[in-house]
């Protein structure tokens, strides 16, 4: 459930970004480019969560930490620096514009690699 989540928020991030640098750049450069980095993070995270290889999870841990970082950061300068933002990213106001499930996202992704980390540890044993 969690990789098909994280499908769906890197086709709507992938698909918004696209739409944004190709039809109005010039008016929020920075929201739409921020974007497109959302988009990247998602594929990589959808990617990584869905496999079970050790170099993968790392990706995974990465991608996720990057992405919770992202949603702090952009979500709290979005608030307080809207001038900064004239249009919307996927992560401004904390992902209020996704229900702030880019916030809770990540936060999911880290606890799953975490608790399969343990399970995985458990079989080994």
């Amino acid at each position: 459930m969690l990789v098909a989540v994280y499908a769906i928020f890197a086709l709507a991030a992938t698909s918004r970004a696209g739409v944004q640098i190709g039809t109005k750049f010039h008016e929020a450069p920075l929201a739409y480019l921020l974007s497109a980095v959302a988009a990247v993070i998602y594929i990589l995270a959808t990617v990584a969560l869905a496999s079970t290889k050790d170099a993968w999870r790392r990706v995974a841990l990465v991608s996720c930490s990057i992405e919770f970082l992202g949603v702090l950061v952009v979500g709290t300068l979005s608030v307080f620096d809207t001038a900064a933002f004239p249009d919307a990213t996927v992560w401004s106001v904390y992902g209020r514009g996704y229900g702030f499930i880019p916030l809770v996202l990540p936060i999911l992704g880290l606890l799953w690699l975490r608790h399969t980390s343990r399970s995985t540890a458990a079989a080994e044993s």
